[in-house]
């Protein structure tokens, strides 16, 4: 082998136009092959690469609308399954993201190009020293353009000797814009999501989302039902500074959301210091003890929980606040009703009422969990029968069950 063939092998390749042509039909075509953002990164790497650009890391970064995460990175690498972080709102505050290209990207819009492979290359953000002593000779971070003006990000790395070439360079910015549009859709489909998930509950927004939002539109289900509301809370509105009630509000409730989604519960409304949530029994409603038993798991979790809050919270007097919870079986309407185009997508019916009159009579017998005769029967659990008691509306005595563990 002489010098010139040792050349042309070191040469990089040159980039497939036509391979390149598919790359961007596939993006135009909204990349609707893969459905799975995790995928459809691991996809578009596979692709480029099969062009001739030798991509090393690849990472996007989109913002999204959710109350607990500012945005979400795909991280891929060859051979290995992409990466998903979640960034949390804190992490936006840190030196680590003020010190990065993507904050100054956010911030600006500008495309980044850093050549490791030149000793005089400025190293002006600490990730750059990271990749250099990983081998990475350029660095490419491009800003991903949203209709309205939101800026997403993309950065392309590779290991190749000098860098990218202008042929692979230019091959990378011709995909920037269809890109953008295929990240567009999806993080718009995900943040309808995210939305719909967090005021309406996870089951409500699926259904909402696959098309189900005419008024009226209601089906009937059979479901445990919880309805439960804090003791105290109104003496406590006029005594609290503001910020102190909606503090104590929020820590109230983390004491029973994740009892109910972690036992696949769904609240559906929340009344000021009420919460309504229901458990579905499945269509044939063979799983009515399980179902059951799961809701009073949760009960007792949550009741275990707000207790603990309460001798912890440091407010004066604090220890008088306790809540009441009804669990009921029964059928409910579960859909939209409202007025006019505002809906509401929540469920009602003679059991939720019923539930809202147990839940009443909770704090008058000194109990927080009261039963129906209807969940008890099904639940494997020690209820104890508490008495037969007349509700408004309800005509004849209901006998009503309690924990062995709560007295009269």
């Amino acid at each position: 082998m002489n010098i010139h063939d040792l050349n042309i092998r070191n040469q990089p390749s040159p980039v497939n136009t036509a391979e390149l042509r598919n790359v961007n039909e596939w993006l135009i075509d909204g990349a609707r092959s893969v459905l799975d953002p995790q995928l459809a990164v691991a996809e578009l790497c596979a692709r480029l690469r099969g062009c001739g650009i030798p991509l090393w890391r690849v990472a996007m970064f989109v913002r999204t609308l959710h109350p607990h995460v500012v945005a979400r990175r795909f991280l891929w690498r060859p051979d290995t399954e992409v990466e998903l972080e979640e960034y949390p709102f804190d992490s936006i505050d840190t030196g680590a993201f003020r010190n990065s290209p993507i904050a100054h990207i956010y911030a600006t819009g500008d495309t980044i190009r850093r050549r490791l492979a030149d000793p005089d290359c400025a190293i002006d953000f600490p990730i750059l020293q990271d990749l250099r002593m990983e081998g990475v000779t350029d660095y490419l971070a491009s800003p991903l353009v949203f209709t309205y003006g939101e800026i997403q990000l993309a950065t392309w790395t590779t290991r190749q000797p000098g860098g990218f070439t202008d042929s692979q360079m230019a091959a990378l910015n011709s995909i920037i814009t269809p890109l953008a549009r295929v990240a567009e859709i999806r993080a718009l489909r995900r943040t309808a999501g995210n939305l719909l998930n967090t005021y309406v509950g996870t089951h409500a927004g699926e259904r909402i989302l696959a098309g189900q939002i005419r008024r009226g539109h209601t089906e009937a289900i059979h479901a445990a039902i919880w309805l439960s509301d804090m003791r105290g809370f109104t003496a406590l509105i006029d005594r609290l500074p503001s910020q102190t009630l909606i503090d104590l509000l929020n820590s109230y409730f983390d004491c029973q959301v994740p009892a109910i989604h972690n036992r696949g519960g769904e609240v559906l409304k929340f009344m000021g210091d009420g919460l309504l949530a229901i458990f579905p029994l499945a269509s044939d409603g063979t799983n009515a003890r399980k179902i059951c038993n799961d809701a009073l798991a949760a009960a007792c979790e949550a009741r275990e929980k707000i207790v603990a809050l309460s001798g912890s919270s440091g407010i004066h007097r604090f220890d008088e606040l306790r809540f009441g919870l009804a669990l009921h079986l029964g059928e409910v309407l579960y859909g939209n009703i409202g007025g006019g185009n505002r809906l509401d997508f929540t469920c009602i019916g003679p059991a939720v009422n019923l539930a809202a009159r147990i839940e009443r009579l909770s704090g008058r017998l000194g109990r927080m969990i009261l039963a129906s005769d209807e969940f008890a029967r099904h639940c494997a659990a020690d209820l104890l029968p508490v008495g037969n008691f007349t509700l408004s509306g309800f005509g004849a005595p209901r006998m009503l069950f309690g924990l062995r563990d709560e007295t009269l």
